[in-house]
């Protein structure tokens, strides 16, 4: 999986844990879902929606383990993440490479000092997949975009919790092509996001696993902020003819 990829899953991401979209779910009528499950997924959304939206900003440590379709082991990397609401976001990976990305609504700078280059763009015009980019920014909802079930199987998260499984809705199949499903679990009694896999439809999964989550601990802006240094070259972002 490229990193203009990893940078659509992270959108979705930050539109998820800030809260910047209501996900009361749009339930995929499938017969045999067990009826307590199904209100027991139910309660679980709400309980997510009320964390996220107390939360005001939110710094975690992740470790993404990508899975390459014909290849036997995962790629691995990890770093930290900060988010502050509304739309800041500073994802950094440290291991194996540093890089650094710096999102301010619309705006995305991605620096890498090895290479002594930044990328500057919009990151509405830098991904192929719209529908992440729509969480982001609030302007969609994520029960316009997705059906929310149970996960099939016997499998619970953390606390025995459920896992939540998104489903793209076929009406917007062309704007969510690269996403089959996406797996959410969390942590029990805090709620916060503490594993996100996508899927895509080649088959390969990139997985972000969440540790040491801390919310409202009143981050700075200057953590955001991103000035680019005089001997780095600023390389503009290509544009992507999306839906």
């Amino acid at each position: 999986m490229s990193r203009q990829a990893d940078r659509q899953w992270i959108s979705l991401w930050i539109g998820l844990c800030l809260g910047v979209v209501g996900i009361s779910p749009a339930w995929a009528s499938e017969g045999g879902v067990d009826p307590s499950l199904q209100r027991e997924v139910q309660a679980l959304v709400k309980h997510i929606q009320a964390r996220y939206e107390k939360t005001k900003d939110l710094q975690a440590d992740f470790v993404q383990k990508t899975k390459i379709e014909g290849f036997e082991r995962p790629i691995l990397s990890s770093g930290k993440v900060y988010l502050k609401r509304p739309g800041q976001l500073r994802w950094d990976y440290l291991e194996p490479a540093n890089e650094r990305i710096y999102v301010a609504h619309d705006n995305v700078k991605v620096y890498v000092p090895e290479h002594k280059q930044v990328l500057v763009g919009k990151l509405t015009q830098m991904a192929a997949s719209k529908a992440p980019l729509e969480l982001l920014q609030g302007v969609g909802k994520l029960e316009e975009s997705f059906d929310i079930r149970p996960t099939e199987g016997k499998e619970r998260g953390a606390g025995g919790l459920p896992l939540l499984t998104l489903l793209p809705k076929t009406q917007v199949s062309e704007s969510t092509k690269t996403i089959q499903k996406i797996v959410i679990e969390v942590f029990p009694k805090t709620y916060f996001l503490r594993a996100v896999s996508l899927h895509e439809s080649g088959g390969n999964v990139s997985t972000f696993e969440f540790s040491e989550p801390m919310a409202n601990v009143g981050l700075a802006n200057e953590i955001f902020e991103f000035v680019i240094p005089p001997d780095v070259e600023v390389v503009r972002a290509p544009v992507f003819s999306g839906p």
